[in-house]
């Protein structure tokens, strides 16, 4: 028997009333699934720079030909999300009937339907028998696409055109065949071209895994029955995800949290409010009320406030749901022109992330009283976000970056977790052979941070200590910091986790510490040291279980002097 004949004889049929059969159905999710979790697997693998390879800052993900998303790999919310603005916006640029085997497009333009502009989106159509069946995609945060500073997230940007370079929806391959002149012009733009030519060669790889795959799928099951299982599975998803919103009571729901600043003016705090309306298994989501766009660069464009809401209705409803479009019909949004969450362009988008999971808190936050049982207390909710940028020895340029993470929330039942990421990211820290090996920085101490987490019945999560220290000439130094000035928020009588702090001590004695974003330059010998936040707590600190808090004062997560004070706790 030939490979043709077989495939024949295993595609699966329709049931005898036409339904579509279930085992069929549940298998061809599954293998959606693992095509994008392949996909992601292959970005990360393959890509050249450690803040994708170590720091995990990259997704990928199945589209059908709608634009509609089928299938998410396991990988960053924020890029997920985001990836589908994008998509329909590709979609509206090169039509289906245009798309040619072959091609592959590339954008990152804020203001277009992408995020910020190191996050690039490739995108690939993939084609059986000579039809457009599915798209994959693949979003990388590139280390470095040009911009005012080495790593391109300058805290102190004022306009977009200060954050590096914006791609609008282009071909970067034609049928086949790259565009040379494209190549050289972002070549040209960026600091270190080889490392983004690596990463962005790993994105086409991913976008081609997803294209193989699901050309194998189509042979085996037939392009109408895949288009057949995946409206299948979309309406599934909407049935259930409307269902599970109906579990929580119709109403209104608020929240108010504040960003610490916008990078520029270091004293003004900005506000994020959200007003919820739960109706019907349907979420509307209004932020009359949040800060005005403003002058630095945490503005946010609809896109990454889409993401916030999409993710956070994801952590409402069960897990067990497949994530595809369906999950996020239920949503709407109001995004008042010119305020934080949609902002006129030009105005500078580069520190999103810290508004996004600052959104995303607040969403969650906004249920802890009818939800407790899936809402904990706040999280850190930060990724600091630093930069090195320099030369080395010989020459040539080196850029680097870390994220780092505070303590999670402590919820109704446990304990938040220590140093993780929440709030739709999904990333992890350099370790330090890593940052050592590709640029002149030591990393001199990383640890847990006691008496971070906030107290309670149950006690958040802890941040880390982490510090750094130049040994070349000199380099430039971004730091996008939060929680500075504005705490984790406990529940139910627990207690919030504590602040960030950040110092640079100067080789020659003096101290700067950080109000939560600066761009300077380092000197030699100059250290900086970072305290990430911790989580707020859960429950009232008298009903801690004393024994918890003998392993905390023995692991060296509480102090035993904060064990006294703060618990009433006695040795």
């Amino acid at each position: 028997m030939n490979a043709d004949s077989s495939a024949v004889l295993a595609r699966p049929t329709a049931t005898q009333d036409g339904a579509l059969d279930p085992i069929t159905v549940e298998v061809v999710r599954h293998k959606f699934e693992g095509i994008a979790n392949e996909m992601q697997s292959t970005l990360l693998r393959s890509s050249f720079s450690p803040i994708v390879k170590e720091g995990l800052d990259a997704s990928a993900s199945l589209f059908m030909i709608s634009g509609d998303t089928l299938a998410q790999a396991c990988a960053v919310p924020i890029h997920l999300a985001t990836l589908i603005p994008i998509v329909k916006t590709m979609l509206k640029t090169f039509p289906l009937e245009k798309m040619k085997e072959g091609d592959v497009y590339i954008m990152n333009d804020p203001y277009l339907g992408g995020t910020h502009l190191p996050d690039i989106a490739i995108i690939m159509p993939i084609f059986h028998e000579g039809q457009v069946i599915a798209m994959s995609a693949a979003m990388t945060h590139h280390q470095d696409v040009g911009g005012m500073t080495p790593g391109s997230i300058p805290t102190n940007a004022t306009e977009i055109y200060q954050e590096g370079i914006r791609i609008p929806p282009l071909k970067l391959m034609d049928a086949g065949e790259l565009n040379e002149g494209l190549v050289s012009m972002l070549r040209l733009n960026v600091r270190i071209p080889d490392t983004f030519m690596g990463d962005i060669n790993a994105q086409i790889a991913a976008c081609h895994i997803g294209a193989r795959r699901m050309s194998e799928l189509a042979a085996i099951y037939g392009i109408d029955q895949l288009h057949a299982i995946s409206d299948e599975l979309v309406a599934r998803s909407e049935q259930l995800t409307h269902a599970e919103l109906r579990r929580i009571p119709d109403g209104q729901y608020h929240y108010v949290d504040y960003l610490d600043n916008d990078g520029i003016e270091l004293d003004k705090r900005v506000r994020i409010e959200v007003t919820i309306t739960v109706k019907d298994g349907r979420m509307h989501l209004d932020f009359t009320g949040t800060s005005p766009q403003l002058k630095g660069p945490f503005n946010c464009v609809a896109s990454g406030v889409q993401a916030a809401a999409y993710f956070a209705v994801r952590v409402l409803t069960d897990p067990e749901i497949p994530t595809n479009a369906g999950c996020f019909r239920p949503i709407t949004l109001h995004l008042p022109e010119g305020s934080l969450v949609n902002p006129v362009e030009p105005a500078p988008v580069g520190s999103r992330t810290a508004t996004i999971k600052r959104i995303t808190g607040c969403i969650l936050a906004a249920f802890k009283e009818v939800m407790p049982e899936k809402v904990p207390a706040d999280s850190a909710g930060v990724l600091l976000a630093l930069a090195f940028g320099g030369r080395l020895p010989n020459g040539k340029q080196y850029v680097t970056g870390e994220l780092i993470a505070g303590g999670s929330g402590a919820s109704y039942r446990c304990d938040g977790v220590d140093s993780v990421e929440t709030d739709a990211s999904n990333c992890m820290n350099l370790p330090a052979e890593a940052m050592e090996m590709e640029a002149p920085i030591r990393v001199n101490r990383m640890s847990l941070r006691q008496d971070s987490g906030g107290v309670g019945k149950y006690r958040g999560g802890l941040g880390i200590i982490k510090e750094f220290e130049l040994l070349a000439d000199s380099a430039v130094f971004t730091h996008r910091g939060e929680r500075h000035y504005c705490a984790a928020a406990g529940s139910h009588g627990g207690g919030s986790g504590a602040f960030e702090e950040s110092v640079v001590y100067r080789a020659n004695g003096d101290e700067e510490v950080i109000k939560s974003k600066v761009v300077m330059t380092l000197y030699k010998g100059d250290r900086v040291v970072v305290k990430t936040p911790g989580g707020g707590g859960f429950g009232r600190p008298e009903e801690r279980d004393r024994e918890a808090i003998a392993r905390d004062v023995a692991d060296g997560r509480v102090s035993l002097q904060a064990a006294r004070e703060l618990y009433g706790y006695r040795s």
